[in-house]
């Protein structure tokens, strides 16, 4: 823990110092500077591209969670025809690097007239996050006792009402847990929108720190602070759902 804390604590530090002095080391100011917050803040343009970010993450994180909750019962509890050949092109869609399909993404996106805006990330990442995501909840609805399924389907239950009155409630664990994942990523992602959104404005908050770091690379604490702001969303969202993530990592490791 430590070790994990060690470097934030020295970023909070270097934060601190005065926007001319170059912090060297962990070392606690005399005089902290906190207007070095708000000068990141008003400087790096860090508000709209938060609001650029999280406009991206509301619709790209529900989207597929809804779609990979669908796949992930289907392919776990289903026999649905041509299941086998969905899981193998997952497992491909897996194998595959991000970078290596940027380029042609991008003329993907181009030809969809999205190109320069918000969506020419979002539809990219739904569909780079479905395989991961599939498997997650495969892997959940695989662990859930079959007796269950059985028992409504005994009761006259449809494929539909199971989902929805058994199994979904059953995969909230999972589901909180895979949605703060999407979120993390999503709210930390750097290459695609700076390949796909030439408007710096548009970006993503985590953009904002390369556009920082060119404008005021010899102003070390305003870059620190820029850092700490982009990041404050994902520890927030991480210490409020903590339980939830940490609920559905243990999910099936204790039987009985």
């Amino acid at each position: 823990m430590i070790l994990t804390l060690l470097p934030f604590a020295s970023m909070i530090t270097a934060a601190l110092q005065s926007p001319d002095k170059i912090p060297s080391g962990f070392s606690i100011p005399t005089q902290p500077h906190w207007e070095n917050f708000v000068t990141a803040f008003m400087q790096g343009n860090i508000g709209p591209l938060m609001l650029s970010s999280l406009f991206i993450v509301v619709i790209t994180v529900p989207v597929t969670l809804l779609l990979s909750t669908l796949a992930g019962y289907a392919l776990g509890n289903l026999r649905v025809p041509g299941g086998r050949i969905v899981l193998v092109a997952m497992v491909l869609g897996l194998t595959i690097p991000f970078e290596a399909i940027v380029i042609p993404l991008y003329y993907q996106m181009t030809s969809f007239g999205v190109i320069n805006t918000q969506w020419a990330v979002i539809l990219p990442l739904i569909g780079l996050y479905m395989p991961f995501s599939v498997f997650w909840m495969r892997a959940h609805f695989i662990g859930v006792p079959p007796e269950l399924s059985e028992a409504a389907r005994v009761d006259g239950a449809s494929i539909s009402q199971e989902f929805r009155q058994i199994q979904m409630p059953l995969a909230t664990p999972a589901l909180s847990a895979l949605g703060i994942l999407l979120f993390l990523w999503t709210w930390n992602q750097f290459l695609l929108p700076l390949v796909m959104i030439s408007d710096p404005n548009k970006r993503t908050a985590a953009g904002a720190i390369g556009a920082f770091q060119g404008q005021y690379i010899d102003a070390l604490p305003l870059l620190f602070a820029a850092s700490l702001l982009v990041m404050l969303p994902t520890v927030v969202v991480y210490f409020i759902f903590q339980r939830q993530f940490i609920k559905a990592l243990l999910q099936g490791a204790v039987k009985g």
